[in-house]
């Protein structure tokens, strides 16, 4: 596997400057979550480091390699072509990152969308993403900040509600994994609640 240096190193290269720095964020951020929660710090900032390493190849390349790896896309991937870097980050990340971590591909995989019973991994990435330093104009991130670093499950149930809420909001295609992803915490934390 390629160490950290060499993928930061070759990902300054491929994506955008505003792209590369928001992967600097979400690394450092997975770092500190990994930290007050328990997870293994190098697999948290491997997975950050790696989130977006699809995102700036041009959507018609993403559907390509997409039949290159044989990645079966849902509908509202088809429609909504923006999720499409999750997956097939997941893909990259073990073909040209030599990633063979099951559960930092995971992590990359389901950045975007969230999916019922995350890792630890899982949700310190999601999170992660979300919170970054150079996340602006997100309603209640102050709070959400704060919140991840009190309750990681109650933090996922806030962001994919926010996500959901802004989706319908702009008339864009939601994927059903982020829905599940928000019915799931809702009832996990409904049954902690009882």
């Amino acid at each position: 596997m390629k160490s950290l240096i060499e993928i930061e190193k070759i990902l300054e290269e491929t994506l955008t400057t505003e792209r590369f720095r928001h992967t600097l964020g979400v690394m450092y951020t997975a770092a500190a979550l990994a930290m007050k929660y328990g997870a293994n710090l190098n697999e948290a900032m491997l997975a950050g480091l790696l989130h977006d390493c699809a995102k700036c190849i041009p959507k018609n390349e993403q559907k390509n390699l997409c039949k290159k790896y044989h990645i079966l896309l849902t509908e509202s991937e088809e429609k909504n072509p923006s999720l499409i870097h999750a997956k097939l980050g997941s893909y990259l990340a073990k073909d040209i990152y030599e990633v063979v971590n099951d559960d930092v591909l995971h992590a990359i995989s389901y950045h975007t969308t969230g999916r019922p019973s995350m890792s630890l991994l899982e949700k310190i990435v999601y999170i992660a993403d979300y919170i970054e330093p150079g996340r602006k104009d997100i309603s209640n991130l102050t709070f959400i900040r704060k919140l991840a670093f009190e309750n990681i499950d109650q933090t996922i149930l806030k962001i994919s509600e926010n996500v959901l809420q802004y989706l319908e909001s702009t008339n864009t295609v939601i994927d059903n994994m982020t829905k599940k992803t928000y019915e799931f915490y809702k009832q996990e934390l409904k049954k902690e609640g009882e």
